[in-house]
């Protein structure tokens, strides 16, 4: 967050005070706006009344671009109530993927733990204009080297997710709409990136994305050669196939699980999500692909309220802003309880957010930071009993405070065996 009397918090206070206003002022079930950009009209929808009764302090001007979808994706959505499964449906998807990069053999000397300095984002400061921590990524490494438990020499940097990689899930017109700097402000929620040439917004908001993206893809092939592997980013579960938004402009959860079904020869995933919101991108792409189990343990009363989204969510657990820690854990187990019965999956995706934090701007519950840790240690537990491989993706996070907890619960894991940072081949 920009410092106390800077231009930046100036200029992100007096854009709160706007938003506020029109919350206020405005109190229709639902509004939508309309962008005109070329030729075309993108329509955006905002937040219902309900949130009109929030402290100054909660509200933050990009709530009112909360995702954006192209043109010919509504009107795709619009005559086709049920998608079909995203992925490589076709001789093509598949020929991208067995032609990628992405997955390559990695050294014994190497630990499962999956990082480049180019995940950090920063240009000019006006990433602060988000709550997002978009530094955290590299301070969570920092935190672990400066701890002993990591060697930088021992982490694996992926490589970017290339547009052939990335179209095994995307479709052309949405990667398309990625060259519009607005409609990248729009999917990452600030504001004034719509001023800047797209240039400078690939190379320093959607570059740094498409590293994680690869990373993420690249961990499901070393969390089953090793058992386990950690993505110190990605777990951008609010985009899909044809829509991004809240901060998420690839869908890199979708593809890391399609490049693992044709490359991993594997046809069950769980993916267990337990950041504070909703993972509506990942629920949409496999709404009607019965070799996905989701289990979503998310704040109801918070974005991205996508209903549509729910009807996809295999086993849901919603919770209620305030929920404490001991609540939440003893949530957590019956969740997982179920979750062992219902499903034997091959892998599993764990997005591991830490906007469920006491104190989290978005987020809105009341987790310890050993409620965190105690969290991350059941599901990597859940998936030590069963003998299944599984990857850990950092996801939402919008305190300072997140980085650490994170590293904590890293090294957490390390001391009670379910991880080995210390050993080359990791501990299956």
């Amino acid at each position: 967050m920009a410092a106390s009397g800077s231009p930046v918090s100036a200029l992100a206070t007096s854009l709160r005070c706007l938003a506020f206003e029109l919350l206020r002022v405005f109190a229709a079930p639902s509004l939508r706006i309309q962008i005109f950009s070329g030729l075309t009209t993108r329509n955006i929808l905002l937040f219902p009344p309900s949130l009109s009764s929030l402290s100054l302090s909660q509200i933050s001007p990009f709530w009112f671009v909360r995702s954006f979808t192209p043109a010919s994706a509504m009107a795709a959505s619009s005559s086709s109530p049920e998608a079909a499964p995203t992925g490589p449906a076709d001789a093509i998807s598949r020929d991208r993927i067995l032609s990628s990069n992405l997955y390559f053999d990695v050294p014994p000397s190497k630990v499962p733990v999956i990082y480049s300095s180019s995940y950090d984002i920063a240009f000019f400061g006006i990433e602060k204009l988000h709550p997002f921590d978009s530094s955290k990524w590299g301070r969570i490494c920092q935190f672990l080297i400066k701890e002993g438990f990591l060697d930088k020499k021992q982490t694996v940097e992926p490589l970017e997710a290339s547009k052939d990689d990335l179209l095994v899930v995307h479709s052309e017109s949405y990667l398309s709409s990625l060259k519009s700097s607005l409609n990248v402000a729009i999917i990452i929620e600030v504001p004034p990136v719509s001023l800047l040439p797209n240039c400078l917004v690939q190379n320093k908001v959607l570059y740094p994305f498409r590293k994680q993206v690869g990373g993420s893809i690249l961990a499901a092939k070393l969390a089953k050669e090793r058992g386990w592997a950690i993505n110190i980013g990605g777990g951008f579960h609010h985009c899909s196939a044809e829509k991004g938004g809240g901060f998420c402009a690839y869908a890199d959860i979708s593809l890391c699980i399609q490049f693992a079904f044709v490359l991993l020869n594997i046809s069950r995933v769980m993916i267990i999500d337990l950041d504070a919101h909703q993972g509506n991108g990942h629920e949409i792409d496999f709404s009607n692909d019965r070799r996905v189990y989701i289990l979503d343990m998310y704040n109801a009363g918070i974005y991205p309220f996508d209903f549509e989204a729910k009807r996809y969510i295999d086993q849901k657990v919603e919770l209620a802003s305030g929920t404490k820690t001991k609540e939440y854990l003893d949530k957590l187990d019956e969740a997982l309880k179920v979750a062992r019965n219902n499903f034997n999956p091959e892998l599993v995706v764990y997005n591991a957010g830490t906007d469920i934090l006491d104190g989290d701007p978005l987020g809105r519950l009341k987790i310890s930071p050993d409620g965190v840790m105690t969290r991350d240690e059941k599901v990597f537990r859940f998936a030590r009993e069963k003998n299944i491989p599984l990857l850990m993706l950092t996801s939402g996070g919008y305190m300072k405070s997140s980085a650490r907890v994170i590293a904590d619960s890293i090294i957490n894991l390390s001391k009670k065996n379910l991880i080995a940072l210390d050993s080359p081949l990791g501990r299956k």
